[in-house]
């Protein structure tokens, strides 16, 4: 009995120390995939570092892990063994995420279902789309002008001068009305930048106290600060 006792006190531990191993778990599967490599990263100074890996051989289906401090963007990278690679970009927080796609249009199929950072990230993709859309059209308009030799030039840059600035104040807009999300200060640094120092400050204001002390906030901050000494 007392050997019974140790025993299954030996193999809690064990169990605890597993479960401690990792917070985060990736499950993916990519139709029509059955040789490759997996890989989880996350982008540390401007140099992407693999955080987990998987040999994909015979099954569509893999699962990765990682140790997460807080809510962050990481990449799933396929690498299809021809010379061939692809990029899913997603919102990861502690639990499971999930990344269904498939092997011939694995970047642009995927379907990305856990955090909730990445569902209010996917609401802003949904706008974001349709200013891409108006921005191909712009680009097919002006195409079409230059081989019927009509002068447009003037126009699309007018155009497009309104497009970007509208969306830049949707991004603004969106960052401001989420300041309760890591994604706020997320797209603040990822897609405006280089807008006005003041706007920048409009969305850092706006963000929780939790929230400026994130990752993204913190960074955001930094920009802020690398301005404002130029």
């Amino acid at each position: 009995m007392k050997h019974f006792i140790a025993l299954f006190i030996a193999l809690s531990i064990f169990s605890c120390g597993n479960d401690k191993q990792h917070d985060f778990t990736l499950k993916g599967q990519v139709k029509g995939l059955k040789k490759g490599k997996v890989y989880l990263q996350r982008q540390q100074d401007s140099v992407m570092v693999t955080i987990d890996s998987m040999d994909v051989n015979g099954s569509s289906s893999f699962e990765l892990h990682s140790q997460l401090a807080e809510p962050e963007i990481l990449f799933l990278k396929l690498d299809k063994n021809d010379n061939d690679e692809g990029t899913v970009v997603f919102f990861a927080d502690k639990g499971t995420t999930e990344i269904s796609s498939t092997l011939k249009n694995f970047n642009f199929d995927a379907k990305i279902k856990g955090s909730k950072q990445q569902e209010t990230l996917e609401e802003y993709l949904v706008i974001m789309s349709r200013f891409n859309d108006e921005h191909l059209n712009l680009i097919k308009n002006r195409i079409e002008g230059q081989m019927a030799k009509d002068s447009i030039g003037t126009s699309f840059e007018t155009e497009y001068n309104k497009l970007l600035k509208r969306k830049y104040l949707y991004t603004i807009n969106f960052a401001v009305n989420h300041a309760d999300s890591q994604v706020a200060p997320y797209l603040a640094i990822s897609e405006v930048s280089n807008t006005s120092i003041n706007f920048l400050k409009k969305i850092y204001d706006a963000l929780q106290d939790d929230i400026k002390t994130s990752k993204y906030g913190v960074e955001l901050k930094a920009l802020i600060d690398e301005r404002q000494a130029e």
